[in-house]
């Protein structure tokens, strides 16, 4: 028994010793950055954009709404908008540069499903309407 305790002080000077060897080597990894190129070391897990990305909705700006909930729900709007537009018009192109946050915010009484204003729509419904009119558009897109 006596020979486990005067073991421990062993252990944890040896733990100590991982520790900082561990915080040593890690100090000088690079930031991630999500500039692609050439020779990004593996330390870098950024992924370049696919140029479909591109049209994707971006996340909204912090200042568009007050909670996230809030912000996700008008992006969902404003994916439903540009895919119910470029069904109308049968423009397979790229629309997003021609819809505003501010379209998504006009928008807001067509989804309204509720008077409370933290909760006025259903984000999951949203989502679930966004993603189907977007998948047609990519039916109707590869006809």
């Amino acid at each position: 028994m006596s020979m486990i305790l005067s073991l421990a002080p062993i252990r944890a000077l040896g733990l100590a010793a991982l520790v900082l060897a561990a915080l040593h080597g890690a100090a000088p990894a690079q930031t991630p950055n999500t500039k692609p190129s050439g020779n990004t070391p593996f330390s870098s897990m950024a992924i370049a954009r696919d140029e479909a990305d591109d049209c994707r909705v971006p996340k909204p700006p912090a200042d568009l709404a007050e909670t996230a909930y809030l912000r996700n729900g008008y992006r969902a709007i404003l994916r439903i908008l540009i895919a119910e537009e470029a069904l109308a018009t049968e423009n397979w192109t790229c629309l997003l540069d021609q819809f505003t946050w501010d379209q998504a915010l006009d928008a807001l009484p067509r989804f309204q499903t509720s008077d409370n204003p933290r909760l006025p729509f259903n984000v999951l419904e949203l989502y679930a309407q966004a993603n189907a009119l977007e998948a047609q558009v990519a039916e109707a897109c590869a006809k």
